[in-house]
């Protein structure tokens, strides 16, 4: 399967929302309180708080393509639009999401590997990324791809305190 990556802009806002919601509710709604969860959902993927993120020029949003049907979106932060790190030679990855459609195909791998060539070229010297400490099918893939937790921090879900595990990628290693 030939992919391509596209960086979006601000037309893409309407399916970038879409995709985040559609993706995000059916990994975590199972998980969560449905009031919080809800009032999670109405924020992180509202229109003006994605076109904000869309504008930021320390945050790229790609969609991910196959015979120009979406597969799913990856998210990068560097500098100051990075959560934690806020390292020069650090790239944080924000998001990676598949439609559901498409996984099981081994369509995460394939992201995450054009993510490390995109923090290479951009002279990067370490990928990292939160995980949810409760999505262990997460984890297990991240170090199967060579990640390794080095931290956690507070994420909340309304008000649900919960703990993701720092990651990280030493691009050297490549």
């Amino acid at each position: 399967m030939e992919l391509t990556y596209t960086k979006c802009s601000l037309t893409d806002l309407q399916q970038l929302r879409q995709i985040s919601e559609q993706t995000f509710v059916t990994a975590f709604e199972k998980d969560n309180d449905p009031n919080d969860f809800k009032n999670y959902i109405e924020n992180a993927f509202a229109l003006e708080q994605i076109k904000e993120e869309l504008l930021n020029p320390d945050s790229d949003f790609f969609f991910v393509y196959s015979n120009n049907e979406i597969l799913g979106y990856f998210k990068l932060n560097v500098g100051v639009a990075q959560s934690d790190i806020k390292q020069d030679d650090s790239i944080e990855l924000e998001r990676i999401y598949v439609l559901v459609e498409h996984q099981g195909l081994g369509l995460g791998e394939v992201f995450l590997n054009h993510i490390k060539n995109v923090a290479l070229k951009r002279k990067k010297k370490m990928l990292w990324l939160g995980v949810w400490e409760q999505n262990i099918r997460a984890i297990i893939f991240y170090e199967r791809q060579g990640f390794r937790k080095f931290d956690t921090h507070p994420y909340f879900i309304g008000s649900d305190e919960q703990t993701d595990w720092l990651m990280c990628f030493h691009l050297s290693t490549l």
